[in-house]
């Protein structure tokens, strides 16, 4: 393949010394890099073993990284013009990235094979050296019984299952033993429901409905068609091997302190609730709980949530977003302009973009490809600063049968995309900046990528740095995008659900109880301990609606949309009064708007506040705490002492009204 050295090394930063055999005779430069102590980036995957053994002999395993240029840059028909393009991705890969954290499963190798007929006990014959295993059959027909009990074989269906391995939680009916006389075929007991067990494996062999949600990511769930030899060695081989101490990646940082989804009772955001194909969020209280050994990592949570209390960790979004940075900073460094932005995943879109590379024209030499753990945790942030970087477009490959369920995903680069087109990033005729690839065939991507047209560039280039957690990079990725859009406006709206927007208040009914700033979880309504203040700074609401659901005087409205010069400004008073100073001490307390809509409700009004006593007891609701309870005392008030009420009427009272009939 074509290697410009020269365009190479402007956008690395440095003079570049090409080699033609590393992992050869020239192993000893290798050696030698891996010797100064400095991290190293090597640009060859095929040969990434060989150089792992001398990385560990030299004690720099944590040191080298891989960066593939063969597949995704030199193998191109456009080949010769992509030296910007491998510039681009070295840089980018020389970007250190942190390790996420783990959480520890064991596993016993307690199993349980839930089949039909005789294929489960098969099932359970192979594995019964390997496992604890007990079958379980469902509705059995004409079973014949095993010459050796040497597994339990039991009767039921399951009513519930939750869990993951190591932790199944099973709920069964019509549970009943088979009698030890059984001839031609098993036949059972009486069975009884509300029987329950556990195992740490659990093998479906029924071939009807899958037990879970998302049941392909369920660690220890492994489910195969009874009709499928060739499906049921697969997970028999499988299971054998899921035993033991198992390291699971913590796909998401929960920060409860951030998340929105309920106050007092009231339910605010439940996006994350409604997007995770596993079920592993689940309410708790004011927040929710997400169980990592259950989350499957696709990180459609943290690419909706718009508070960073879900913020993917694989990696996180800042580590990400910096990682972008250098590499679109080295490919304008190396001459590179217009690029697109390709995200895949490792399972799917890696395979496709190598097959492309060997057996057609390759990437175009302006898409840089970026691979992620799940295209679905990308959120807003990440096409926004793309944009305000320079790229003209932003495309994600997906599977045409995907894994998971892509609305949410679609959701979210259905608003990137809005907000690239409302400030100016659009191409010709509307075609879409930010958009997906659905496609299993490298030819259909080749087509895509080639007929998709360009976006227009962003006027200057931003080259912010993206530090802190998800919430302030969205801000600042937001801000430099409008400030580097070719056609800025003020404001985009955008339609109901959005996780963006303003409020409308009427302040002419607000009567500053400031019950919205205490329902209010990221702090976008604020008071005043000085005196009575409502002040609300847009670049923090999610409309998420528990300020508005907790209005007593419902003055609240939520307005979805992007405002970019509210979300620069700094926060704006909504409403504020000098308090209410008591009509006896003068000392301030309360609001006076509060006070005088109290007097107005009740005055004349209520038996409490009418005729002179009446008069009285309205002057003490203009007093302070301390002075309204002297007044209390010293006028000796009776709250029971108000007018008799009327007797209830009853059957007799009616008949004797009427008289005899």
């Amino acid at each position: 393949m074509p290697l410009d050295a020269e365009v190479i090394g402007r956008g690395c930063g440095g003079r570049l010394k090409t080699a033609d055999q590393l992992c050869g005779r020239e192993l000893d430069r290798v050696r030698e890099a891996l010797g100064t102590g400095a991290p190293v980036t090597i640009s060859c995957t095929l040969q990434a073993p060989l150089f792992d053994e001398v990385a560990a002999e030299l004690g720099a395993e944590d040191r080298v990284s891989y960066a593939k240029i063969r597949e995704t840059a030199g193998w191109s028909s456009q080949a010769k013009a992509a030296g910007p393009k491998m510039a681009a991705l070295l840089a980018a890969c020389a970007e250190p990235l942190p390790d996420a954290a783990t959480v520890a499963i064991e596993s016993q190798g307690v199993a349980l094979i839930y089949g039909r007929d005789a294929t489960a006990i098969e099932a359970g014959r192979r594995l019964a050296e390997h496992l604890d295993v007990t079958v379980l059959l469902t509705r059995p027909e004409a079973v014949e019984p095993p010459q050796r009990n040497d597994f339990p074989v039991v009767r039921g269906t399951i009513a519930g299952a939750k869990g993951r391995l190591g932790a199944f939680d099973l709920r069964i009916d019509d549970y009943a033993l088979p009698a030890p006389s059984s001839r031609t075929h098993l036949e059972f007991g009486a069975g009884r429901s509300g029987a329950t067990s556990t195992c740490d494996i659990l093998i479906d062999l029924t071939g009807g409905t899958a037990l879970f949600p998302a049941h392909e990511v369920r660690l220890g769930y492994l489910r195969a068609d009874p009709r499928d030899p060739a499906a049921v060695e697969r997970v028999v081989g499988q299971a054998s091997h899921l035993v033991g101490t198992f390291d699971k990646t913590r796909f998401v940082d929960f920060h409860a302190d951030l998340c929105a989804h309920s106050r007092s009772r009231i339910t605010g955001c439940t996006r994350c609730l409604e997007v995770c194909p596993t079920g592993a969020i689940a309410p708790a209280g004011d927040t929710v709980a997400i169980d990592p050994y259950i989350c499957a990592g696709c990180g459609n949570c943290a690419s909706v949530c718009p508070t960073g209390a879900a913020a993917y960790a694989l990696p996180p979004a800042d580590a990400l977003m910096r990682r972008l940075r250098t590499l679109m900073l080295a490919y304008g460094a190396a001459g590179g302009r217009a690029p697109t932005v390709l995200f895949h995943d490792g399972d799917h879109g890696e395979p496709l973009i190598d097959a492309l590379a060997r057996h057609g024209d390759g990437l175009p030499a302006d898409v840089l490809p970026v691979r992620v753990n799940e295209i679905t945790q990308l959120g807003p942030e990440t096409f926004a600063a793309l944009l305000a970087y320079g790229a003209t477009g932003v495309r994600l490959l997906a599977r045409a049968r995907p894994k998971h369920d892509l609305e949410s995903l679609q959701r979210v680069v259905a608003l990137g995309d809005l907000l690239a087109q409302g400030l100016g990033y659009g191409g010709p005729a509307g075609a879409p900046v930010v958009s997906i690839i659905e496609t299993d065939d490298p030819d259909a991507l080749a087509a895509a990528l080639s007929e998709a047209a360009p976006g227009t560039p962003a006027r200057a280039p931003a080259r912010f740095m993206p530090v802190g957690a998800k919430r302030e990079v969205l801000r600042f990725a937001f801000n430099e995008m409008h400030a580097a859009a070719p056609l800025p406006v003020p404001r985009i709206a955008l339609g109901a659900g959005a996780p963006f927007g303003g409020l409308n208040f009427r302040t002419e009914d607000c009567t500053l109880c400031l019950a919205c700033v205490g329902a209010c979880p990221t702090h976008a309504l604020s008071d005043s301990a000085e005196r009575p203040f409502l002040g609300f700074e847009e670049s923090l609401c999610v409309q998420c609606g528990l300020c508005a659901n907790t209005c007593p005087e419902n003055v609240i409205d939520l307005m979805p949309g992007v405002d970019f010069e509210a979300w620069k400004a700094p926060r704006r008073v909504v409403k504020e009064e000098e308090p209410f100073a008591c009509i006896t001490c003068a000392k301030p307390f309360g609001t006076r708007s509060t006070i005088e809509r109290v007097v107005e409700k009740l005055r004349d009004r209520h038996w409490m506040f009418t005729g002179p006593a009446g008069e009285a007891r309205v002057r003490a609701l203009m007093m302070c705490e301390d002075c309204r309870v002297e007044v209390a005392v010293n006028q000796g008030f009776d709250p029971h002492a108000g007018p008799e009420r009327d007797k209830p009427r009853t059957t007799e009272d009616y008949l004797r009204e009427r008289g005899p009939q």
